[in-house]
């Protein structure tokens, strides 16, 4: 595996709304992550590479009346396939997922809580 400094993709043209390096190191504090300064820069550019690419997506003119839709294949009501009908089945392995656990109370599982800091 290379070494991760040369990895680095190239520096992305300056913009007004790149995440600077103050601005990175902020979001790395809010999100209590331990980042070496190699990992912090990699990261900080792949950020500014993909809110680049976002702006290229957002510059493209789409035609107001264009239809949404959630994948690139239309599908009329002709060819669209039938809904199948919605209904619950009772999982047989709830006891067995239950045993497994380290603690249970009454049949929900008990995680230990998330040690935090106060934010600023």
């Amino acid at each position: 595996m290379a070494p991760l400094e040369d990895a680095l993709p190239p520096t992305p043209p300056s913009t007004e709304s790149s995440i600077t390096p103050e601005i990175f190191q902020h979001l790395v504090n809010l999100a209590a992550l331990e980042l070496t300064e190699q990992e912090s820069e990699y990261l900080r550019r792949e950020l500014n590479q993909q809110l680049q690419v976002i702006r290229d997506l957002e510059s493209i003119d789409l035609a107001t009346d264009l239809p949404i839709t959630s994948h690139g294949v239309p599908y009329s009501a002709e060819t669209r396939p039938e809904l199948r009908p919605d209904h619950a089945e009772p999982a047989d392995k709830a006891d067995a997922i239950l045993e497994q656990a380290p603690e249970v109370e009454e049949r929900f599982i008990v995680v230990p809580d998330i040690p935090h800091t106060e934010l600023e």
